[in-house]
């Protein structure tokens, strides 16, 4: 017994996806190589994160408002700074872009002033700022943050290219491998082309993304399976029925999904902005990659997928051919 059904899209949809995968793959090919292009030629406008810079902890006299004290700090030059909150909302963690020291100057000297500086720009009428401390990153922590995200990533592909390789084939996990690597590549180079900042959120969102877009793959690989194992029909055909038959889980979850990112982005502060961003277009490429990328490539070339190579082994071969 289902209760409250939801159907966003009817369950017997017979759109023929695989028409189009010559043209799908062609342009999927194209914003990947663009991706890659963008990625290595302009790379990305890396944060404090990864950068390194001046970090300086404020305590208000009462709670304030962090978007109100990030215009005050970009209006005083600062451009880029990070703001947050912590304990009772009046301490305040703002990261700053590394400064130029003036002549003669040492790092210490360098820190006071700009905590000074910072002090001066975001104390408000009635809600003045003391200085708790001010200290320099330096940018071997940034660079020791960026391997460990290139470790991660590195890690949840090989775990994922085991997993699905274990659990279908490894045509499968190859064409999940890619079509995973299609869609965080996508949203990376979105964000080299848009000079949008770097950070460790977009860095979080960015692995969010390879495990909502597996996740989808392995729904629609799952179906491509059974219908190989009990249809008897071309593999093109068992494609679009497998497509068809997930659409309205897929874009449902995809949705649902989204629209929780959303409310994130909207109201979630700056701090927050990169991540949700990274994971609402990620959303949206990992849905149309899981319909108009995964299955298209299973059926081509060495990837291609046939009944051969989902059966069990050779026992179970004629119970098979038995089924209608």
């Amino acid at each position: 017994m289902k209760l409250f059904p939801l159907h966003l899209i009817p369950n017997d949809t017979k759109f023929d996806f695989m028409r189009t995968r010559w043209v799908a793959i062609g342009l999927a090919a194209l914003v990947f190589i663009a991706a890659i292009g963008c990625i290595a030629f302009k790379g990305f406008n890396y944060a404090l994160d990864f950068t390194g810079g001046t970090v300086v902890e404020v305590r208000f006299d009462k709670p304030a408002d962090v978007d109100a004290v990030r215009e005050h700090l970009e209006g005083a030059g600062y451009a880029g700074a990070q703001v947050q909150s912590f304990g009772s909302g009046s301490n305040l963690l703002i990261r700053l872009q590394p400064q130029e020291m003036a002549e003669g100057e040492n790092a210490g000297e360098a820190n006071n002033r700009t905590a000074e500086a910072v002090q001066k720009a975001i104390s408000m009428e009635g809600n003045q700022a003391a200085i708790v401390g001010a200290e320099f990153v330096g940018p071997q922590v940034g660079k020791e943050l960026a391997l460990n995200g290139l470790y991660a990533a590195l890690f949840v592909l090989i775990g994922f290219l085991i997993y699905i390789g274990f659990r279908f084939e490894w045509k499968f996990a190859m064409v999940a491998i890619i079509t995973t690597l299609f869609d965080v590549l996508v949203v990376a180079g979105y964000f080299s082309l848009s000079g949008r900042e770097f950070d460790l959120t977009v860095l979080a969102g960015l692995l969010s993304v390879m495990g909502f877009s597996i996740n989808d793959t392995i729904v629609v690989f799952d179906r491509v399976r059974e219908n190989f194992r009990s249809l008897r029909v071309e593999p093109l055909e068992v494609m679009n029925r497998s497509i068809n038959q997930t659409l309205s889980r897929t874009i449902i979850t995809s949705l649902v999904f989204f629209l929780s990112v959303l409310a994130l982005y909207l109201y979630g502060g700056g701090s927050l902005e990169g991540l949700a961003l990274s994971q609402m277009i990620g959303a949206v490429i990992g849905t149309l990659s899981s319909i108009f990328i995964a299955c298209p490539l299973l059926t081509m070339g060495a990837l291609a997928v046939t009944k051969q190579d989902l059966l069990p082994k050779a026992k179970d071969v004629e119970a098979l051919e038995r089924r209608p």
